[in-house]
């Protein structure tokens, strides 16, 4: 998915919250990572955070998805899910 073309922005990139949320809970599942435990990786002061993402209330922040990307080995384009541009 690109979205600058010849240094000009082609397609503003719409985030699926909650597709976003369900992709981080799976690969955190299939990382046998409980939401406690991804809480205390990430520093977060609560597990409200994680649920949060979870169920599609708000995203990870910057440096956490760049944690998340290197805690899952998957890209920060593979952690997001992307709305289609219809």
């Amino acid at each position: 998915m690109t979205f600058l073309k010849d240094g000009k922005l082609e397609l503003y990139p719409n985030i699926d919250k909650e597709a976003t949320g369900q992709n981080i809970k799976l690969l955190r599942e299939d990382n046998g990572i409980s939401v406690k435990e991804l809480a205390k990786i990430l520093k977060l002061e609560s597990v409200q955070g994680v649920y949060n993402w979870q169920y599609g209330k708000s995203l990870p922040v910057l440096e956490h998805l760049l944690i998340l990307s290197d805690l899952f080995g998957k890209p920060i384009r593979e952690l997001l899910v992307f709305k289609s541009a219809n």
